[in-house]
């Protein structure tokens, strides 16, 4: 499991006075970043990172204020052949305000297609595979 701190800004807040439900899908991207650079061993450019995201699904379980941390927790659900389901959460003053998961493709960009993951990616996704604690 990987986890990320964030710290809501000013601006990320609507007229209700909440985070802004647009905000957590960005802030759940960030939490992915570990597997991002994972998957970008040894490439010049993000563009060349063979991963594209195929599905993003958000459940909002709770209200996310400005002026507290908010700790995203991520893991991974599945792995299939060429792709796997990232797990996530979101936590503020110890509750769970928000899940979600993403589907990410092992993709090839010269072949427009998608691909069987490398055991070496697939081992370290194989370590962080599990449910998150609620």
């Amino acid at each position: 499991m990987y986890e990320l701190t964030v710290t809501p800004r000013f601006y990320e807040t609507d007229a209700f006075g909440h985070v802004n439900n647009t905000v957590v899908t960005g802030w759940f991207e960030t939490g992915r970043s570990p597997l991002f650079e994972l998957f970008a061993d040894g490439l010049d450019k993000p563009s060349e990172l063979p991963l594209i995201l195929a599905r993003v699904e958000v459940d909002f379980v709770g209200q996310i204020y400005y002026g507290s941390d908010v700790l995203i927790r991520t893991g991974i659900e599945r792995i299939g052949n060429s792709s796997f389901v990232v797990t996530q959460q979101a936590w503020q003053k110890g509750q769970l305000v928000a899940r979600g998961k993403a589907v990410q493709v092992y993709f090839e960009h010269d072949k427009q297609a998608s691909a069987s993951i490398p055991e070496r990616f697939r081992a370290e996704l194989e370590r962080n595979l599990g449910a998150l604690p609620e």
